[in-house]
């Protein structure tokens, strides 16, 4: 099902052009990773276990664009009437490979934290095949799609997370 979107004038047709007005500034990009690989998916959540501390004001615009460009999803949460459960659509899961990328050319080019640049390092070294397995956990979490049911010890997600919390106990048992 293809989300409704609004209507937005373009500056051009590029491809690139495009895909950087959906998601040109670091806070759609940021909120896109939290869900992807924190499973991040209300807005307290994603307000207070961002690791970039991004502002109350700045999450919902960018939640709200996010939606209305058809990247992610929000429903009302059956177990709170006041909260709404954000997933990532289609569109958004295919995402999965440019974050890999970028991923890879940050620990190539930037100065990256070890913790911070695990999850990166693994899915460079996994590549596609990797990457296919872990959006259809994705499509299975976010989209409830019962044929990308993950076989049980087979997450690739919970791997991305214990390798993280492995780098944070490691770095942390040595200070």
């Amino acid at each position: 099902m293809v989300a409704e979107r609004e209507e937005i004038a373009h500056r051009s047709g590029c491809p690139i052009n495009l895909t950087v007005e959906v998601l040109g500034d670091k806070w759609s990009f940021i909120v896109v990773r939290d869900m992807m690989f924190g499973n991040r998916r209300h807005f307290r959540t994603l307000l207070t276990q961002s690791e970039e501390g991004i502002a109350s004001n700045i999450l919902s615009d960018r939640l709200r664009r996010l939606t209305a460009a058809g990247i992610i999803s929000k429903k009302d949460d059956p177990s709170h009437k006041q909260k709404a459960i954000y997933s990532l659509t289609e569109q958004g899961i295919e995402l999965l490979p440019v974050f890999a990328m970028i991923g890879a050319w940050g620990r190539k080019w930037l100065p990256v934290t070890e913790e911070l640049s695990i999850r990166a390092q693994l899915l460079e070294e996994g590549g596609p095949q990797l990457w296919e397995k872990f959006m259809n956990e994705l499509r299975y979490e976010h989209l409830g799609d019962e044929n990308c049911r993950p076989e049980p010890g087979t997450s690739v997600g919970k791997q991305l997370a214990e390798a993280y919390k492995a780098v944070v106990a490691r770095k942390g048992a040595k200070k």
